[in-house]
């Protein structure tokens, strides 16, 4: 077995031969199938922070149904689908929780699943969850998926493809989606590595770094002792810096680091930044502030919004139209990316300005923009009293001139 091949096998991929027939009816096309021991990837620090920052901001978003009018949209607070994303998709799941695991299951897995639950009138009452490695799939004689559910207590059901929703992730035949850890096996295996290496040097290694050397020939059993003795009383990180004592003309010679090791470091951030260039995650945002500036870190959150978090809020919203809403019908789903969009308060006023002096919008619609209120029209002649006294004194005139 090739190295990427054990090292993805660690991570819950499976490579079949494409010949299996089996393999072909479970996933066409594909060499690679993530299983639940995929999230294993998330012990690499990296691969975490981009999953949770993906996953918990799209959450975040607020979402928004509407109804197609013409061409007006209305926001249906009365929807079904708006009900659950306020009081939550199921009894034990909130909205946002919702989100963050069918994202995170398809930025890990390449596929995200849930079951799209209806009432007996057949209008949406609920959304569940359902893990990826649950799962298989087949593709039935129509073309269409079928996806046998496992509970994990030897009881499967079958959905099909009009009672789920299925978020996917770049797929190679248009129906499975593929994990862009499979993607990149070898950029992801040498991270891999890179971060064992730097385990093993630090659990193994003993400090001070060297050998020791013994004047005459040492019997197996004397060489096993001392072995075992100076590991146990010098070895590990917990032990760096303890004091090291020989007697019997033993001689101690020490070792500096090698290039390699004393690199370790500057190899880690690099998989770091690999990392972030397959989730397109921009390192700032995974606490990696090696290239930081002032510059790149106020962009950051747009730049952000703009090529990672739009992609999936657009995928999200287009899923949802396939398969919760009906087709061709008047509803559409939106996830509001505004809020990372605003920019800085300077920048968002002279643009709010520009607007107001080019008739743009009007001072209602940018106060709806900043989350207020409408302002209320007052009365024609009557100005709002900037404090008590004034507010007597337009009454007073008011009603002098009333009775001129």
């Amino acid at each position: 077995m090739r190295l990427a091949d054990r090292f993805l096998s660690r991570l819950g991929y499976e490579r079949r031969d494409a010949s299996d027939p089996s393999w072909a009816a479970l996933a066409p096309g594909i060499g690679y199938h993530a299983g639940v021991s995929a999230r294993y990837a998330e012990n690499m620090s990296a691969v975490l922070g981009c999953v949770n920052v993906i996953a918990d901001s799209l959450a975040s978003i607020p979402a928004l149904v509407y109804r197609l009018e013409g061409e007006n949209r209305i926001e249906a607070l009365s929807h079904p689908l708006r009900r659950l994303t306020v009081n939550g998709v199921n009894e034990g799941m909130t909205w946002p929780e919702f989100i963050g695991h069918l994202v995170a299951s398809t930025l890990l897995t390449g596929n995200g699943l849930a079951e799209i639950i209806r009432s007996g009138n057949g209008q949406l009452a609920g959304l569940a969850y359902i893990p990826w490695g649950m799962v298989t799939v087949a593709e039935l004689a129509s073309g269409r998926l079928a996806y046998d559910v496992s509970d994990g207590r030897g009881h499967v059901r079958r959905l099909l493809a009009g009672e789920v929703i299925h978020l996917r992730d770049r797929t190679d035949d248009g129906k499975i989606g593929v994990s862009r850890l499979s993607r990149a096996a070898s950029a992801v295996e040498a991270v891999q590595l890179a971060n064992s290496h730097a385990s093993a040097f630090l659990a193994n290694g003993a400090s001070p770094s060297g050998w020791i050397e013994v004047p005459g020939t040492m019997k197996p059993d004397q060489r096993k002792e001392l072995r075992e003795g100076f590991q146990s009383r010098h070895g590990g990180a917990g032990n760096a810096g303890s004091t090291l004592v020989l007697d019997g003309g033993m001689k101690w010679n020490g070792v500096s680091l090698s290039p390699e090791d004393s690199e370790l470091l500057e190899t880690r951030k690099f998989g770091t930044e690999e990392i972030c260039r397959l989730f397109q995650v921009p390192p700032p945002l995974v606490q990696d502030y090696s290239h930081n500036t002032f510059t790149n870190s106020e962009t950051a959150g747009r730049w952000f919004a703009m090529f990672t978090l739009a992609p999936w809020a657009r995928k999200i919203e287009a899923e949802f139209a396939r398969s919760v809403f009906p087709t061709n019908g008047p509803y559409e789903l939106e996830l509001d990316l505004s809020g990372f969009l605003r920019g800085d308060p300077q920048t968002r006023w002279q643009a709010h300005e520009i607007a107001l002096r080019n008739k743009v919008l009007d001072a209602n619609e940018v106060r709806q923009i900043e989350g207020w209120n409408p302002r209320k029209e007052e009365p024609a002649g009557v100005r709002s009293p900037a404090n008590p006294d004034d507010g007597k004194q337009v009454i007073e005139n008011q009603g002098e001139q009333s009775h001129v």
